[in-house]
């Protein structure tokens, strides 16, 4: 439980955002009232957002209650070995910047389902919408909400479902209010905040161990070295070998970073293609810090515990006569114990943040979905105040829906593991048609169509099988690797179908693939360090570095 100051700071945070997120939404919306571009200006903010506003809402989009909880609950069980989901998403970060962003931007599209109509059909843009939809719903919010719900019962001692409902009401008010520009707006706030709580954390947990050397000596002690690598050999108990790193991350991580909705709603929202170029890259740099403020507060957690520095007592439980620890809760353990009063609301407005920005960007580009590719279809003369309207409505359903599916989700014994498990089904199919569609002339509508449609029943069935048949063959494999054969199946479906239906290009979608790997870089670019191929060479150097040194 925490004190009554640390309350107060907390209280009045979600007040101070709640009165931004309006007060910047609608003042947009006023000033632009008269330019008839209502839709535009609520679903992407008149597309005059700047590279640091975009970088820094991509990154608070990504960075959610389940990123700070479930990343120290990692460093906590297996070290440092899921930082690696954050190091590599700075590669498909390069690549939306590079190859993605000035295809969406050129194209002019409000969604990404209205992307791939142009470079497909209508069939491939009403799946992606269901599935950017459902995903928004499962992934972005319900997954968050448990999140912050574990935090916030640890914390307060209130119920978990109330503490989520409040926190989700207030969020959503101001989202479905002020539109993009108020989750831009906020997002850009709360990641500073986020950002300062995480170091915070990361300071007191360094000197409570008393520096590197003393949590180097506890693994050596303990025999658990393996924790500080993030490239396991193979047969590694955890199931992510360094080759499921590099073979199934690009699969979920394109589709996260490149394909959904949700992130890439704020690069569809840029003022132009540099803009939308340097943002992602921004973001790929910020990337770096969550190893070191996320997951290496949860490995020294570990250690502090080992050496009696910790009382991790409140976490342990006995399940069929063993010992466990439910370490869900390591992350509020680690503020009531090491974090002094005081500090100690700005950790919790720190992970509010992090929930209320997941909350809202997820609601805004279900919104978006829902209004133009839905709702338009069956309604082509709509107008703006009417697409607002729906759009305002679906942000509502579609948060009663995640409230309802946190008991389910709730089954995960890692929130983290739950999460990538999930997204590793659902990604193969559609990390698959973009891919071929931007990098493939022959990729037909055809092919995409029918890749989406066995892609996902696949993905369906086999995640199915492995939660009902654990033991058989399939229910073995680690999602990781998963991930990589779904989609390499469907690769081969797409190219199969491709020369049996031959593409049939249009006009305009003769005119939304690379012709060659080196096209996308013969874009106009800025001078000097802010040149995005500049910018890209130093993030890939760096991370190299990065990775041989945690190898």
């Amino acid at each position: 439980m925490i004190h009554t100051p640390d309350l107060i700071i907390s209280a009045l945070y979600i007040a101070f955002i709640f009165v931004i997120g309006l007060w910047s939404g609608i003042r947009h919306q006023r000033k632009t009232r008269n330019n008839n571009n209502e839709a535009g200006e609520y679903f992407l903010a008149g597309k005059k957002l700047r590279w640091p506003m975009i970088g820094l809402a991509l990154f608070a989009t990504n960075i959610s209650c389940v990123h700070l909880v479930s990343l120290a609950q990692s460093g906590f069980d297996k070290g440092l070995l899921n930082g690696d989901f954050e190091w590599m998403a700075a590669f498909t970060l390069i690549l939306l910047a590079l190859f993605f962003a000035p295809f969406y931007i050129k194209s002019g599209v409000a969604t990404l389902p209205d992307f791939l109509e142009k470079r497909y059909d209508r069939a491939s843009r009403d799946w992606l919408a269901i599935i950017s939809v459902v995903s928004a719903v499962l992934i972005h919010i319900a997954f968050s909400l448990l999140a912050g719900g574990v935090v916030l019962h640890t914390l307060f001692g209130v119920d978990t479902y109330t503490s989520v409902i409040v926190i989700s009401i207030i969020t959503t008010i101001y989202t479905i209010v002020g539109g993009l520009t108020a989750v831009v707006v906020t997002e850009s706030i709360q990641t500073l905040v986020l950002l300062g709580g995480a170091i915070i954390m990361s300071v007191a947990a360094y000197n409570k161990m008393g520096g590197w050397e003393p949590m180097v000596d506890v693994l050596k002690h303990t025999g658990e070295m393996n924790k500080l690598s993030m490239l396991r050999p193979h047969g590694d108990p955890s199931g992510m070998p360094w080759y499921a790193v590099f073979l199934g991350y690009p699969v979920l991580g394109i589709w996260y970073w490149c394909a959904d909705q949700t992130i890439v709603q704020r690069v569809l929202g840029a003022k132009d293609e540099n803009h939308a170029r340097v943002g992602p890259l921004f973001c790929g740099f910020i990337k770096i810090l969550p190893v070191f403020i996320f997951v290496m507060p949860g490995l020294f957690a570990y250690t502090l515990a080992q050496s009696g520095h910790l009382d991790i007592s409140a976490l342990k439980s006995v399940v069929g006569g063993k010992e466990v620890v439910d370490s869900k809760g390591i992350y509020t353990l680690m503020i009531t114990q090491l974090i002094p009063q005081g500090l100690i609301g700005v950790l919790v407005a720190a992970l509010l943040s992090g929930l209320m920005s997941q909350i809202s960007g997820a609601l805004n580009s279900i919104s978006t979905i829902v209004s133009y590719d839905i709702y338009k279809r069956y309604k082509p003369n709509a107008q703006d105040a009417g697409l607002v309207k729906v759009g305002k409505i679906a942000a509502g359903v579609s948060l009663v829906l995640s409230l309802a599916l946190l008991p389910l989700l709730n089954r995960y014994g890692s929130i983290f593991d739950g999460l990538n498990d999930i997204i590793a089904h659902i990604a193969p199919p559609i990390t698959c048609v973009f891919l071929l569609g931007v990098f493939w002339k022959k990729a037909s509508a055809v092919s995409a169509k029918y890749t989406l449609w066995i892609g996902s029943a696949i993905g369906v069935i086999v995640f199915a099988m492995n939660k009902l048949f654990p033991d058989t063959v399939i229910g073995q494999v680690p999602f990781m690797m998963m991930a990589f054969y779904l989609f390499v199946m469907c690769v081969l479906i797409q190219v199969t179908l491709s020369y049996a239906y031959p593409v049939i290009h249009t006009k305009e979608s003769s005119a939304l693939y690379w012709r060659s790997p080196w096209e996308p870089l013969r874009g106009p670019a800025w001078r000097g360090l802010g040149n995005y191929k500049v910018l890209s060479v130093l993030l890939v150097v760096i991370m190299v570095v990065l990775f041989y040194i945690f190898r």
